[in-house]
Formats: structure tokens, sequence, C-alpha cells
């Protein structure tokens, strides 16, 4: 054969992969038997082998674990419930006409029981309430009532609307009965509450000559004689200015009156609480 015929030959041979001996190929295939973990070649495992050589043995991580055991506690919980239901329906539905007729009746008996003993005690509560609301409704009027009595009787202090007089008696003229003339005629026109000279004046306050000066209630006070009175003064000045009223026979003995209005008088002369001898209130 000639050069020419032998070149295509030898150039296919290079292309081609040489032959592998007889050993070499026994050698790889042992090496992936090894690898597959089986006796014999992997090309041999049929699908369901694969298949449970890829399930057995399981491998199951601790969080899979434990999600399988809450899994199973919530299963047999809600068939314990199921099978609860189930026999209580079951013995109902096997139940007697007559025995079902004697549980709703004690059924309606026991609601009845309940709704009687919320009415009693939905009425104690309204009785507790109106009770409540009334005591201290009486409360409120016997402390109004003290205060209104402790007004008059000259131990509280008052406070409110009305006027100021003041009298000026630089002659010395001033006797002890114009002043007691003043004081009826501002009881007559509404004075609540009235103080001269730091003396409270009351039901029972008397007034007497004392040389120069005046005695309230066996107080001595000297001009300027000033009267706080608490009233409305819409009423109390006019009272005074009266033709030939307080204002008037004052003026006469050369004495000078200042009336003034104002909203807010303040007579905190306090007398003593003091216990009647005899007098008893006719409740006790």
């Amino acid at each position: 054969m000639s050069n020419q015929d032998q070149a295509p030959e030898n150039k296919l041979r290079k292309e081609l992969p040489e032959e592998m001996p007889a050993g070499a190929t026994e050698a790889v295939d042992s090496a992936s038997q090894d690898a597959d973990g089986t006796g014999g070649p992997t090309t041999d495992l049929t699908g369901r082998q694969r298949l449970v050589k890829g399930l057995w043995p399981p491998r199951v991580s601790r969080a899979q674990l434990i999600v399988a055991v809450l899994l199973f506690g919530l299963g047999f919980g809600l068939a314990v419930q199921v099978a609860s239901n189930s026999e209580g329906d079951g013995a109902l539905r096997g139940a007697r006409q007559e025995d079902l007729v004697r549980i709703l009746d004690e059924l309606d008996d026991r609601t009845q029981r309940l709704e009687d003993e919320k009415q009693g005690l939905e009425k104690q509560r309204d009785e507790l309430e109106n009770s409540s609301n009334q005591a201290e409704e009486a409360r409120k009027q016997t402390v109004e009532k003290e205060r209104q009595l402790g007004i008059l009787a000259g131990t509280v202090a008052a406070q409110g609307p009305g006027i100021t007089m003041t009298i000026d008696d630089t002659k010395g003229t001033v006797e002890a009965d114009m002043l007691l003339d003043a004081i009826q005629e501002l009881r007559a026109a509404g004075a609540e509450a009235i103080q001269v000279n730091g003396v409270r004046v009351v039901a029972g306050t008397y007034l007497t000559d004392a040389g120069n000066s005046v005695g309230v209630d066996g107080n001595k006070i000297s001009a300027p004689y000033r009267f706080k009175v608490i009233g409305k003064s819409q009423d109390l000045e006019p009272a005074l200015n009266i033709p030939g009223g307080v204002v008037q026979t004052l003026e006469k003995e050369q004495a000078t009156v200042t009336i003034e209005r104002s909203d807010k008088i303040v007579v905190d002369a306090l007398r003593a609480a003091k216990r009647p001898d005899y007098a008893r209130s006719s409740s006790q």
C-alpha cells in the first residue's frame, strides 16, 4: 500500500481514543460498584429499588420530629372531642320522650330561678341606690340648714352682696337707741348678717350707752361706727334714706353718714355657740 492510502487511516486512528486494557475496565466497574454501595453495577437496579433505597433508612431532622409529635397530639385531641360529642348526641337521641321532657322542664325551671334571682338582685341594687341617694340628699340638706342657722346665730362667717354704712360722730351725740334703730331698719329691709365694729349682731343683741361710746352685748365700741351688712343693696340703702329715717335722724345730730354698695361684703365676727338651758328640740 502506498503512502497515500495509509495517510487517512493514520489520521482516523489519531482522532479515536486508544483501547483500554482489560484490567483497567474491571477497575472502573469495581469503583462504580463501591460508590453505589451495592454489590453490582448501578445499571442493574430497577426503579422500585431506587425508590426504596432513597426512602430507607429514613433521614428525619429534630424539627421534623417535633412537628410530627405536635400533629399527632392535635389529631388525637380532635378525635377524642368528636367521640365525646358523638356519645352525648347519641345519649340524647337514644333517650325516651319522657326523659327529654323532664330534661327540658328542669332547664326551664333553672332558667326561671336564675331570672327570679336576677330580678331580686336588681331590686336590691335599686333600693340601695335610692337609699344612698336619699341619705346623701338628707345629709346635704342638713349641712345647708346648719350653715343657714349658723349665719343667723352668728357662729358661721358669711359673705355676699350688701352695703357698708359708716357713721362718723365728731360731736359725740350719737346714742345707743339711734344705732338700734339703724339695726332694726336694716333687718326689716332684709339684712341677713350684720356686724358693727367687729361685733356680730344676732337676734338677742342689745345696745347700751357707755359714756361717750356705745356698748353692744357688753362690748364697748366707739365712733366711727362701721356697719357691714349682707343683703340686697337695692333694698337696704333706700330703707335707710327714707324721709324721717335713720340717715336724716343721724344728720340732725350732726353725724355724717356714708353708705357704699358692694358685691362682696364679708361678715367674719363670730359668736360662740351657746346651748340653751331649758329649750330642747321637739324632735328629740
